[in-house]
C-alpha cells in the first residue's frame, strides 16, 4: 500500500495497537469500541479512488491491531462487521435503488429491532453517480462514498453503545420470581441483565467468586447494592449447590462458529457441573462476539493465561520447581454444554450460531 495512503491515520492505528500489546486496552466491548474509533478515523482521512482500494486500506488496519493482540477476538470482529456495512453502502451505491432495496429493508428491520427510528429516504435516494478511477479528479469516488460510509460506522457505534440495554431488555422472561441462579466472575452484560430483571422479578443470585482474580467479589457487591438477594461463595462450592440451583447465567468473552465459548476461568467447572444436575446455561453476550474462527484451541483448552504467581506464589520455592503452574484467563465452554444464547439481536440455540456469522461477515473477510 502506498504510505501517503497510510500517513494521514497511521498515528492513531499504532497508538492503538501498542495499547493493545501492552494491554492498556481490556475487554470485548472496550476493545471493539476503541478500534471502531480509529476505524473512523481511518475512513475519515483516508485516500481511495477506487472500493478495491478502500477494503485494502482498512484490512491492513485490522490486521495491525489484531496481530498487535490476537487473544482480544474482538477487534477482529469489529473490522469484519465494518467490512460487512461498508459493502453493503457500496453495493447500494452502485447498483441503485431498485437493486438494493432488499438491503434498505433488511437494514431498517434491525434498527427497529434495536429500537431505533430510521426516518427520511433511502442512503440510495441521497448520493449522487459515483465514478471510480477518475483521473480528472482521484478523490472524486472517496468524496463522494465517505458520507454514507461514516453513516455506516455509527450504525456499529450505536449498537455497541446499546449493547447491554438491548441484551437485557427481555430479562424478565429468563428469570423467573423465587429462582436461584448462579453466575461468575464480573461481566457487566450479565449485570445488566440481572439488574433489568429484578425490576420484574425477586430471584436470588450466586456468585461463584471466580479465584484467582476474585472478580466474583465484585459482581455480588454490585448486585447486592442494587437490592438483589445475592450469595457470594468459593468456586469449590459450586458442584455442591447446583442441585438447588434452576439457572445458571454466564457471560461470554469470544463466541466460536461451532456454537462453544470462551468465557471467564471456571464457566467449564460451572458449565459440567449444571450438565450433570440437568440445569440450563444459559450466556449472554453481544452479538460483536461472534467470531467466524473456530480453531482457537490451545493447551488446557485455554485461550490465554495470566501470571502464575496468581495462583502459586514464589515463595513457594519447594513447589515451584517440581509442577507446572497454569493460570488460564478464559475457558473454552463447549456447545454441547450450553442451552441458549441471549444476545442483542434475539435468543439462539449454539447451533445457529454459523447462521448468525454469514449474517454478520462476508466469507472473504475471515482471514485479515
Amino acid at each position: 500500500m502506498p504510505q501517503d495512503r497510510q500517513a494521514p491515520y497511521n498515528k492513531a492505528v499504532e497508538v492503538l495497537a501498542s495499547k493493545l500489546r501492552r494491554r492498556q486496552v481490556v475487554g470485548s466491548r472496550t476493545t471493539a469500541l476503541e478500534t471502531l474509533l480509529v476505524l473512523r478515523q481511518v475512513v475519515s482521512k483516508a485516500r481511495f479512488s477506487n472500493f478495491e482500494q478502500l477494503v485494502e486500506i482498512i484490512k491492513s488496519v485490522g490486521h495491525r491491531l489484531v496481530e498487535a493482540q490476537p487473544k482480544e477476538q474482538s477487534v477482529g470482529n469489529t473490522v469484519r462487521k465494518v467490512l460487512h456495512h461498508i459493502r453493503e453502502e457500496y453495493q447500494t451505491a452502485t447498483r441503485g435503488a431498485a437493486v438494493a432495496a432488499p438491503k434498505v429493508q433488511f437494514s431498517i428491520a434491525k434498527f427497529v429491532l434495536q429500537g431505533k427510528q430510521v426516518t427520511g429516504a433511502p442512503k440510495s435516494e441521497k448520493r449522487g453517480t459515483l465514478k471510480e478511477n477518475d483521473p480528472d479528479d482521484p478523490d472524486s469516488f472517496a468524496r463522494g462514498l465517505k458520507p454514507v460510509l461514516m453513516e455506516a460506522i455509527q450504525d456499529v457505534l450505536d449498537e455497541l453503545e446499546t449493547v447491554y440495554d438491548n441484551v437485557s431488555k427481555n430479562a424478565k422472561d429468563h428469570i423467573h420470581s423465587d429462582e436461584i441462579i448462579l453466575t461468575l466472575g464480573m461481566s457487566r452484560t450479565v449485570e445488566a441483565f440481572f439488574k433489568s430483571a429484578a425490576h420484574h422479578r425477586n430471584y436470588t443470585v450466586i456468585v461463584a467468586e471466580t479465584a484467582p482474580s476474585y472478580e466474583g467479589r465484585k459482581m455480588a457487591k454490585s448486585l447486592s447494592s442494587a437490592g438483589i438477594s445475592t450469595f457470594l461463595i468459593p468456586d469449590s462450592s459450586i458442584f455442591a449447590l447446583m442441585s438447588r440451583v434452576n439457572k445458571v447465567i454466564l457471560g461470554a468473552h469470544a463466541i466460536l462458529a461451532n456454537g462453544g465459548m470462551f468465557a471467564i476461568t471456571g464457566s467449564q467447572i460451572a458449565a459440567t457441573a449444571a450438565r450433570a444436575h440437568s440445569t440450563p446455561v444459559v450466556v449472554c453476550a453481544g452479538q460483536f462476539k461472534l467470531t467466524p474462527l473456530w480453531n482457537l484451541y490451545h493447551d488446557y483448552a485455554a485461550l490465554d493465561f495470566g501470571n502464575p504467581d496468581e495462583v502459586l506464589g514464589f515463595e513457594e520455592g519447594h513447589l515451584v520447581d517440581r509442577v507446572d503452574v497454569v493460570n488460564p484467563f478464559y475457558d473454552y465452554v463447549r456447545p454441547e454444554l450450553i442451552d441458549a444464547y441471549i444476545t442483542n439481536d434475539g435468543d439462539h440455540p449454539p447451533s445457529s450460531i454459523y447462521r448468525l456469522l454469514k449474517e454478520a461477515y462476508d466469507d472473504e473477510d475471515t482471514e485479515l
